[in-house]
């Protein structure tokens, strides 16, 4: 501990670096249950590139592990602390450094906060599309380390198909640059794709450059109620099949419904198996919005309403952003699934988890970015009761084995981390674990970055 505080002090501003055990605690892990964390030897918060050459240096040299984090509101486990590591948090390096309405480009580091970033383009008339739900904090080092989505990505996409290039230092403290700032690019292996969800355990962001869009119209957005989660489905396949390109399309199951019923008083009808939210962004959003409403209704929606103007629109909207906090609300403690299966088993993958809730006598409730068919099963559960929480992790391997079961994958947009390592494994197979092993090895030969994680 003293050469690795004495090696770090050489090189990094006092401020720099936090020893206080008690501080040094509170960033030991991110917002995922069940996942086991160390405690850290040394916080370290850089604000320059070389400041994290350094660390990186001296990692190698005293053979310690390291720890890159953001704002640590990841679900898997991903930024949890190891045993003696240097935790190396990059939230103060926070700035935007360029934003190119010419070539749509926005060059930042890894500490700007995601709404930052978003408001900060949108001045330009410029668009950042990647919208995870906790796009107030987080970061884009750490959307970027765990290949973020959010509600848009049934149109926009996902963070992987903005980042055009990277700067990273890698774990010996060399400076890596890949990628580029043009529209298009294929020189050489596509390392930036690499580095996009690796979690940290390859190398450190300290530089992006982020493809940015025109800055698209307000979107208006239609509810529809449906008597069950199979007929919802049915319309979302309907939807898309039609060649409809919606800006959202989401859905909530009757657990979730009722959990935001009895936070918020949204007055959902109590008869209400699921709900459908579908939105367009369009200049005229009102034939979109028809068609796929006469779907709705054909597939058997018992109410379709669309909103009339913006107000109306983020009125509805309320119910899905509250999900989260008001399956919260139901336990003391929650775990957050993120199984993303094909659209035609959506219905089987909300079905199932029904049927695994009932199973193990636990609330689970379910909202989805039904356009991608990524899952978000929520399992409510009171962590002080040891039985209850057994029977909560028994259900969430259970869904992660029905979404492969279905043709899936065991995480769409939130990452392995520490949670899911023994999941990732049986999704890969044992040559594709080989060989991804390999590239970890290529990379971080000590094995110092991120160790625990993925693998």
């Amino acid at each position: 501990m003293d050469a690795l505080l004495s090696r770090l002090r050489e090189n990094l501003p006092p401020e720099a670096l936090i020893t206080d055990p008690d501080v040094t605690a509170s960033y030991s892990n991110d917002m995922a249950s069940f996942c086991d964390a160390g405690t850290p030897a040394v916080v370290v918060l850089p604000r320059t590139v070389e400041q994290v050459q350094h660390v990186m240096r001296t990692a190698t040299e005293l053979r310690v592990p390291v720890v890159p984090q953001g704002a640590r509101t990841g679900l898997s486990g991903g930024a949890n602390a190891s045993d003696g590591c240097i935790v190396l948090s990059l939230v103060k390096m926070d700035r935007i450094l360029e934003i190119s309405p010419v070539d749509r480009i926005a060059v930042v580091e890894p500490g700007v906060v995601n709404a930052v970033l978003s408001r900060a383009v949108g001045e330009h008339g410029l668009y950042y599309p990647p919208d995870p739900s906790s796009w107030e904090t987080c970061t884009i080092g750490g959307n970027i380390g765990t290949a973020s989505g959010g509600l848009c990505c049934v149109k926009y996409g996902v963070t992987a198909e903005y980042v055009l290039g990277l700067e990273v230092v890698l774990a010996d403290g060399r400076l890596l640059s890949t990628g580029r700032r043009t529209a298009k690019g294929v020189a050489g292996y596509d390392l930036t794709r690499l580095f996009v969800g690796s979690e940290g355990s390859l190398g450190v962001v300290v530089k992006a450059v982020l493809a940015l869009r025109p800055k698209p119209p307000r979107q208006l957005v239609l509810a529809a109620e449906f008597p069950s989660a199979a007929t919802a489905c049915d319309a979302v396949c309907a939807i898309m099949e039609r060649g409809h390109t919606p800006s959202l399309l989401e859905i909530m199951d009757r657990t979730t419904i009722r959990a935001v019923n009895a936070m918020a008083q949204m007055g959902l009808p109590d008869t209400t198996e699921a709900l459908l939210l579908a939105a367009f962004d369009t200049a005229d959003p009102g034939p979109d919005l028809a068609a796929v409403g006469e779907l709705c209704a054909a597939a058997g929606a018992t109410q379709v309403v669309p909103a009339e103007d913006e107000a109306e629109s983020e009125l509805l909207l309320q119910a899905r952003r509250l999900s989260l906090t008001a399956l919260e609300a139901v336990k003391t403690a929650t775990m957050i699934d993120d199984v993303c299966v094909p659209r035609s088993r959506l219905a089987a993958m909300i079905d199932g988890t029904a049927a695994i809730a009932e199973k193990h006598d636990l609330t689970i409730g379910v909202c989805a970015h039904a356009g991608d068919g990524n899952t978000h099963p929520v399992v409510c559960f009171d962590h002080r009761d040891p039985d209850e929480s057994a029977r909560a992790r028994e259900s969430f391997d259970e869904i992660m084995a029905l979404g492969l079961e279905l043709g899936g994958t065991i995480t769409g947009e939130h990452g392995v981390g520490v949670l899911k390592k023994e999941w990732l494994a049986r999704e890969l197979g044992p040559v594709g674990v080989e060989l991804q092993q390999a590239v970890k090895n290529a990379f971080d030969p000590l094995g110092i970055l991120n160790p625990g994680k993925l693998f």
